[in-house]
């Protein structure tokens, strides 16, 4: 039995501001778990905090990359350092953003050990980069991108890793069934996405269940899962920087997880982008934490 670490990663680094003169809230997320009790709920051991540079987008225009870049690589290395530390120990760490960016640092922490893949249960693919789009900016729509060397070398090329992901190593869960040109450009690099209505169609824990399965192929280490809050539907998850509608319930996302965070294969998780400056009653934060306390519960 694997320990579960809970490490803090409250970087907002990869996010626009939400109004001038204000940062994203996104870095209390871990904060408002914790008063979940999150940690006692799993019976998790305690992975302490990596403590994010200070936002400061200096005088960063469009066009001039990815913002806070400079800040985004010295956490990302540090980030990987610790979950290096705790999935070569055996651990299985559940980071807690933080953006979407915390997840370069699991992907380089894992290319540093050996071939591992990612599950990323995620309204959208964030799979933005200089190839097919014009506002590169923001590294939070942007990390599959740069883990699989898309981008600005100074991100996608750390330590002399690129690519820290393979593009047949990524599978996505979970997208909405509308984003018809990010899902064609995927299926062009043979990258799997199954869609909510796929979901549906075909069962959560079945597809959930193949695609943890999919990892046990030769030559594969094993696999991340990365969870984006605003994967449930805004009903159940207003407080996310992006609300897209048509998303999964609850349940759904319980039947999504659950294979996956059980498998053998599976080596840790990340939990991002909920807010909890738009969650003023808590609501949505305790509904994320009772679905990552109810998917790390035995099938």
């Amino acid at each position: 039995m694997r320990n579960i670490v809970v490490v803090d990663a409250p970087s907002n680094l990869g996010l626009r501001p939400p109004a001038p003169g204000t940062v994203p809230g996104c870095y209390k997320l871990a904060g408002a778990l914790r008063e979940q009790r999150i940690v006692q709920r799993l019976n998790a051991l305690e992975g302490g905090v990596v403590v994010p540079p200070r936002y400061d987008r200096g005088d960063w225009q469009e066009g001039d990359g990815v913002f806070n870049a400079a800040a985004l690589a010295s956490y990302t290395r540090r980030l990987a350092d610790r979950v290096e530390h705790h999935v070569r120990a055996g651990d299985l760490p559940v980071v807690l953003g933080g953006d979407c960016s915390v997840q370069l640092g699991a992907s380089l922490a894992l290319r540093r050990i050996g071939r591992y893949g990612l599950v990323a249960v995620d309204a959208s693919p964030d799979f933005r980069h200089p190839g097919n789009s014009g506002h590169v900016g923001a590294a939070g729509g942007e990390e599959v991108a740069l883990a699989t060397g898309r981008g600005q070398q100074d991100l996608t090329d750390l330590e002399g890793l690129r690519p820290y992901l393979r593009d047949e190593d990524v599978r996505f869960l979970g997208v909405r069934d509308y984003f018809e040109d990010e899902r064609a450009e995927l299926a062009a690099l043979k990258i799997p996405v199954v869609t909510v209505g796929d979901l549906r169609a075909w069962g959560a824990d079945d597809l959930a269940r193949a695609t943890a399965q999919s990892y046990a192929a030769p030559g594969l280490d094993g696999f991340w899962v990365h969870l984006d809050a605003d994967v449930l539907d805004p009903a159940v998850m207003p407080a996310v920087d992006s609300p897209d509608p048509d998303g999964l319930q609850p349940g759904e996302l319980v039947a999504v997880l659950r294979p996956l965070l059980n498998s053998p294969h599976c080596v840790g998780l990340t939990v991002t982008i909920y807010d909890p400056d738009l969650d003023p009653d808590g609501t949505a934060g305790a509904l994320l934490a009772d679905i990552v306390v109810s998917a790390f519960a035995q099938s």
